[in-house]
């Protein structure tokens, strides 16, 4: 139901096509309208991603042509509002069916999917495929915004969680991460890295990460039991020195000429979860490391409806208190991803429009 008191329009930061910072423009825009099984979300909070940079400068490629430029799941329309990670307040619904939310606080899974089950993978993303919480108002389907009244996180801690803690929680998952295990996280540093920390230590792991050493202190206050400095450039020498029993999993968002040998430093039966490509895309694999100690190689692509409502349940317990390393607001989104890209920050960077 709409409310009359709602504005007509909004402050809305967009992109108006691939490309570097100068595509990033403020606009004033109508205020969206909830339709049957949506809802009308006031943004407190937007967590800004990598996904963020690699959607504007279009380099997800595609299977035929890794060049061309593309969002992740294909071309886009523009201009598109970007923020997939939404802490909010339901305003509006667009029909009855959803009017018990309004009031309500909400956390937004950015997710639709391509399937009804637990596990159906995402086909649809907010601030990719359809306009995101960069944005004063954003609308999201009813079933996507999850209450979290009794959360003691934070609007902006909650806008940490979606992207980076559903993917880091999807690859633990995958990696069946478990107490008594040894981890070694790449990238542990960044978003994704810094949540798969918190929540391969909040399960009784043992962690070690990959950061600059420069970073170490607040990594390790995040939860790493010891931190490799990648600037030595002895990243498989160290991380095997820290473990010499060997790991249990890799969490690695970095991918690049360290996986193909990195392989070594799991146990037989070990597993190697990679979600990004931070140092390079292709990589040479000796296959022999894998069928001859049992090893698994797993593709692990953000979170699952399952993955997700465990997320909004550690969320509502406050398990895990995300770590923010800046806030913004929301005339200054191109300065937000201008220091995502630099990459000099730990933890996560939140628009508060």
């Amino acid at each position: 139901m709409l409310s009359p008191r709602l504005p007509r329009t909004m402050r809305a930061v967009v992109i108006t096509g691939h490309g570097e910072l100068d595509v990033i423009e403020e606009r004033e825009v109508p205020v969206p309208r909830p339709g049957p099984g949506e809802v009308l979300v006031r943004v407190h909070a937007a967590g800004c991603n990598n996904t963020d940079l690699w959607t504007r400068e279009g380099s997800y490629g595609a299977a035929e042509d890794p060049d061309v430029r593309t969002g992740w799941l294909g071309p886009l329309d523009f201009p598109r509002i970007q923020g997939a990670d939404v802490a909010g307040t339901v305003v509006a619904s667009g029909d009855g069916a959803a009017t018990g939310l309004i009031g309500t606080r909400v956390l937004v899974d950015p997710a639709e999917y391509d399937g009804p089950g637990p596990d159906a993978r995402p086909a649809d993303v907010l601030g990719s495929e359809r306009n995101g919480g960069f944005a004063e108002y954003v609308v999201v389907p009813s079933a996507r915004a999850h209450s979290v009244d009794e959360s003691p996180l934070t609007d902006v801690e909650l806008a940490a969680l979606p992207i980076a803690y559903g993917t880091a929680l999807g690859m633990l998952d995958r990696g069946s991460v478990s107490e008594g295990h040894t981890v070694l996280v790449t990238g542990a540093s960044g978003g994704v890295g810094l949540a798969a920390v918190q929540l391969a230590r909040s399960r009784g792991a043992r962690v070690v990460a990959v950061c600059s050493g420069d970073k170490g202190k607040a990594v390790r206050s995040a939860g790493a039991d010891a931190v490799v400095d990648r600037r030595r450039d002895e990243v498989l020498a160290d991380a095997a020195a820290a473990a010499p029993e060997g790991y249990d999993a890799v969490v690695d968002v970095v991918a690049g000429a360290v996986l193909g040998p990195g392989l070594g430093l799991l146990r037989a039966g070990g597993r190697w979860v990679v979600a990004g490509a931070l140092d390079g895309w292709a990589v040479n694999i000796d296959v022999r490391r894998l069928y001859l100690a049992n090893l698994s190689l797993v593709g692990s692509t953000m979170h699952t409806p399952r993955i997700f409502d465990h997320l909004v349940e550690i969320a509502r317990r406050g398990d895990v208190r995300p770590v923010v390393a800046a806030t913004f607001p929301l005339g200054q989104v191109r300065e937000a991803q201008a220091q995502l890209a630099r990459r000099r920050h730990v933890g996560k960077l939140i628009v508060v429009p």
